[in-house]
């Protein structure tokens, strides 16, 4: 169980970090964006900006699982002839059809997958959020006019 524990915790350590740079490259974006201020279309802006935003964290969240994929991989965690890709995006995404199962030495990685999935998934909803309203912000400082704030 300890080393279940342990090789769970080191990918996810590595995954906090992946998506941690997935963070950066979103505020980047978000920066850029508000940077460049569009005055025509200021709903394609916002509508891009997201885009941009939630197609940066989809790769992270990709790249995750396919750790935790080379990790089961590595420990043989699932039963021979199973469909790995499968199998830990149901974890991951804390789906859990259980048409697979892990082998018994390692029934714990599973679970401590869906962790670090719902770790991550709510740190993205975070950054989702967050460039929507600082690009809905930036935007609504650039539109005012000079001298005038809001109280």
């Amino acid at each position: 169980m300890l080393l279940q524990v342990l090789v769970s915790a080191l990918v996810s350590a590595i995954n906090i970090g992946i998506h941690a740079l997935a963070t950066v490259g979103a505020v980047s974006i978000a920066r850029a964006a508000g940077l460049g201020l569009i005055t025509k279309g200021p709903r394609l802006h916002l509508m891009g900006v997201m885009v941009a935003t939630a197609a940066a964290l989809s790769v992270a969240h990709t790249l995750e699982v396919l750790v935790w994929v080379c990790t089961y991989w590595l420990v043989q965690a699932a039963p021979a002839g199973s469909d790995l890709p499968y199998f830990v995006f149901v974890n991951y995404t804390t789906l859990g059809y259980g048409d697979i199962t892990p082998v018994p030495e390692w029934r714990l990685i599973g679970p401590l997958t869906a962790m670090n999935g719902i770790l991550l998934f709510g740190w993205s909803a975070a950054i989702l959020f967050e460039v929507l309203r600082r690009t809905i912000e930036n935007r609504e400082s650039a539109e005012r006019p000079p001298g005038r704030t809001n109280v």
